[in-house]
């Protein structure tokens, strides 16, 4: 069956849009040489601390054409999982970072990129491919970003003009040859309102983090029972990952609310006290964190940060205690 590649696209992106998710973007399945070169450079820095997976698969990593056979586009998708919050979380709350709020986003998006695949399978009488969501070799950002879907921001996040940041990227890679979208200018000019408040931080120049100075990196990546004093300190409450960078973005006005009901936060996660959060117990902790990013710490990995905010919270005069009169 023969189609238009153009009309091809323009009825893939719809079919994106109607799964669900907030845009679509093609690019061709070409060398990332660019961002090979920086990626290099980042792992030499030794920015990646204990997240030794980024260093293999080099191959694969900047050329789709090694993972999947026959490939010849890379298309793009965001998922907003921005669901609204009102007021803000005490000091004496346990803060977990947005994208762990609801259902892990590995099983939901993965869920609607079989279905656009399929699709695409289907429309064309056998178009072949893969899915992918942060789970195998592939630059997604990179990706996002030649697609047109944004740019990757002083803070390493893609920002969409039309969504934000608050977006999960996934792709499919397919065997197909789609007419591919143009890349966008950045946008974050003179501003440094990420690098100012990162809490530790983090980011080292515009567009360079140092993984091992980031929160994110310290409570949920790193597996040592302990955590550098320097760093610890200024955790503040953060027990999972954090928001910091993406709160301050001015982009973010331009958030789009997530039409994702799984994305939700479930009971308990924005206002769960750290001295309740210290009690609990691996049953509890299997069952509030099923199908939920939080899982990855496991148990031991998530008390350590509740150890350590617990600290902080002390440190800084506010009393973790809500039911005590001192």
């Amino acid at each position: 069956m023969h189609i238009d590649p153009h009309t091809l696209a323009r009825e893939l992106k719809a079919k994106a849009i109607e799964l669900g998710f907030e845009a679509c973007g093609i690019s061709a399945a070409t060398e990332l040489s660019e961002e090979k070169s920086r990626l290099e450079e980042w792992l030499n820095r030794g920015y990646h601390g204990s997240m030794e997976w980024m260093t293999g698969h080099f191959d694969k990593r900047s050329d789709p054409r090694n993972l999947v056979e026959g490939a010849k586009s890379v298309v793009s998708v965001l998922h907003s999982y921005y669901h609204p919050h009102d007021g803000s979380i005490e000091p004496e709350t346990g803060r977990i970072s947005r994208y762990a709020w609801g259902d892990d986003y590995h099983l939901v998006i993965k869920e609607k990129l079989f279905e656009l695949l399929g699709w695409l399978n289907e429309r064309t009488d056998g178009a072949q491919g893969r899915a992918f969501v942060d789970s195998a070799p592939v630059m997604d950002k990179a990706w996002a970003a030649r697609s047109g879907l944004g740019w990757i921001g002083k803070h390493s996040n893609l920002i969409s003009p039309d969504h934000g940041s608050w977006c999960f990227i996934g792709e499919i890679i397919v065997d197909v040859e789609l007419p591919g979208d143009r890349p966008i200018a950045d946008h974050c000019g003179t501003c440094t309102k990420c690098i100012d408040a990162c809490p530790t931080g983090a980011i080292v120049q515009p567009y360079v983090v140092n993984g091992e100075a980031c929160i994110s990196y310290s409570t949920i990546e790193h597996k040592g029972d302990d955590i550098p004093d320097s760093l610890a300190s200024k955790h503040g409450n953060w027990i999972f990952g954090c928001d910091v960078c993406q709160d301050v973005c001015p982009w973010n006005k331009f958030k789009t609310e997530s039409r994702e009901s799984r994305y939700a936060p479930r009971e308990g996660m924005l206002d769960t006290p750290l001295l309740d959060w210290a009690t609990i117990s691996q049953s509890q902790f299997s069952e509030q964190f099923r199908k939920n990013a939080v899982k990855r710490t496991k148990l031991a990995g998530l008390e350590r940060n509740i150890r350590y905010a617990l600290k902080n919270a002390e440190l800084s005069g506010e009393n973790p205690d809500p039911d005590s009169d001192e």
